[in-house]
């Protein structure tokens, strides 16, 4: 394998402390060197500072000033120059004429022989400071002017080897070096303590699988067909997939709290901390099964996450099973009916009371058929009549009387079988189910319906005897489907007056809910400016 495959073998967190350990050795490394070239330079400086300072007082030395205009100055100034040079640490100082020929030396035999180095300077008043290759080596060196009555009469050049410069650099080098290996110890430290968090976030996985854990994470929420938004702790929306803003019709900003652009009640689900299944929620034109958990990682909680399925585009199909079933209830109601009358009939008959079995059913008969013929003139609509028809059976079945007012009238129309029969069946179907359940003492279960359709209008006005609609519930109801009942046979809790809230929404109408004069609820469709 090579280098490269092994390192990206390795785990993000090794990877990272190998790039850490690198950068910091580099860091250490180039301040290093800075920090020696920087003292070099500060080392060269002094040397310049203090050759000049030593160059001044001996030109300005009385004793070399009068020494100089002696007969014979090598005499006087040689050993002078050699215990400066003694006493100041320089390698050398060196009296001259103004031409530049020695009169002092290290090395005797260079008395007498021309100075090697820039003087022109010197000649002139001036001070000057180089380095430069002498009889003694590499130097720094300064060469000053020896004033006397206002006149250059000599010159004091004054030098440090670089030799000795750097035998007195080596020893700096050591807290220099102890200083780097300090920050590099201390830098090698922190990026391990680093890499042990980056381990533990990143389960020490290595680059590749995270990398395609990622890849596999953005590709799993952009195509799965449910909607998911995650909310962490403090209640801002942290992800949102395409199918969430699909399915909401918005699309909720990620970093910020969970806002204005949901419904109310959907809104404080999902910053909810409680688990929340199969809840149902209208948003728009949609219903949404909403399903609502804690996310953990490795016990951990990281916020919630909330996951939408669309239930309406099952709607067609539920609709169809609805009519369905309600025809079916109301054929098995009838068939249990008639077998009871039947039943009846014939113990009669066997008794020997042919008369009253006679009467009995003739009775019933004129009954059944003063309701069915009520309901035909009132609906003209076959397929509301047959639903009406059926619900009646099936709310006689259960107790409760079901009475169709005077004054409903559906003729032709332009509104949707599906839709009429969504509205009718689930709005009817509930209230039975309310009657049924408990009303006032002494009173007889009963609904009432009265329904009107002239074109694209309707008027659907359904009341109840049963417990009624508490203030509080019926702000839930406008907002998302509830029920009264423990299950839903189609489809969970509250999914009728869902589809009833949706289809008036669809058709652009208004669902009001009020107390009956029956003592329960009274619920009141109108699209269309149907009154």
């Amino acid at each position: 394998m090579s280098l490269r495959g092994r390192v990206a073998a390795q785990s993000v967190a090794v990877q990272l402390l190998l790039l850490q350990v690198v950068v910091v050795a580099a860091v250490v490394l180039v301040g290093g060197a800075l920090a020696l070239a920087d003292a070099r330079g500060d080392q060269r400086r002094e040397a310049e500072t203090a050759t000049l300072l030593v160059a001044h007082t001996v030109a300005t030395t009385p004793e070399v000033v009068d020494a100089v205009a002696a007969p014979d100055p090598t005499a006087v100034l040689q050993p002078y120059a050699l215990a400066v040079q003694q006493q100041t640490g320089t390698d050398f100082v060196v009296i001259m004429t103004t031409d530049g020929r020695r009169w002092t030396h290290p090395d005797p035999t260079q008395i007498g022989l021309t100075f090697r180095g820039t003087i022109a300077g010197a000649q002139q008043g001036r001070d000057v400071t180089e380095e430069y290759v002498g009889t003694l080596g590499p130097s720094v060196r300064s060469v000053v002017p020896v004033r006397s009555g206002g006149r250059v009469v000599a010159l004091v050049g004054v030098g440090i080897t670089t030799d000795r410069l750097s035998r007195s650099f080596w020893p700096n080098l050591v807290p220099i070096g102890l200083a780097a290996l300090a920050v590099l110890a201390v830098g090698t430290a922190g990026a391990g303590l680093v890499s042990r968090r980056v381990r533990r976030q990143t389960g020490g996985l290595p680059e590749r699988d995270l990398s395609r854990m990622l890849d596999y994470h953005d590709a799993v929420l952009h195509s799965v067909r449910e909607g998911i938004v995650l909310v962490g702790l403090d209640h801002r929306v942290r992800l949102v997939n395409d199918e969430a803003r699909r399915l909401l019709g918005a699309d909720p900003p990620v970093g910020e709290p969970v806002g204005p652009e949901l419904p109310q009640a959907l809104a404080a689900t999902m910053a909810s901390p409680r688990d929340v299944r199969d809840e149902w929620h209208l948003v728009g034109d949609r219903i949404l099964v909403v399903n609502h958990t804690t996310a953990r990682w490795r016990g951990r909680a990281l916020g919630t996450v909330t996951t939408l399925r669309d239930r309406t585009e099952l709607q067609a199909a539920t609709r169809e099973l609805d009519s369905v079933r309600s025809l079916a209830d109301a054929l098995h109601a009838q068939v249990h009916e008639s077998g009871n009358r039947m039943h009846t009939v014939v113990s009669l008959m066997e008794l020997g009371r042919t008369d009253e079995a006679i009467g009995f059913a003739t009775g019933e008969l004129d009954r059944g058929g003063r309701l069915d013929a009520q309901i035909l003139e009132h609906v003209g609509d076959p397929v509301v009549a047959a639903l009406l028809l059926g619900l009646t059976a099936k709310a006689s079945e259960r107790g409760v009387t079901l009475r169709l007012a005077p004054a409903s009238s559906v003729g032709a129309h332009e509104l949707d079988d599906h839709d009429l029969l969504t509205l009718v069946g689930n709005l009817v179907d509930n209230a039975v189910d309310a009657a049924a359940t408990r009303g006032p003492e002494g009173r007889t279960p009963e609904v009432t319906v009265d329904l009107t359709t002239a074109g694209r209008a309707l008027r659907l006005v359904v009341e109840d005897s049963g417990p009624g609609v508490a203030p509080a519930d019926r702000e839930r109801i406008v907002r998302r489907g509830w029920s009264t009942k423990s299950t839903d046979s189609v489809a969970g809790r509250g999914l009728g007056l869902a589809l009833v809230l949706q289809t008036v929404r669809r058709l652009g109408g208004t669902l009001d809910i009020d107390a009956s004069a029956l003592g329960g609820a009274r619920f009141t469709v109108s699209v269309g400016g149907g009154r």
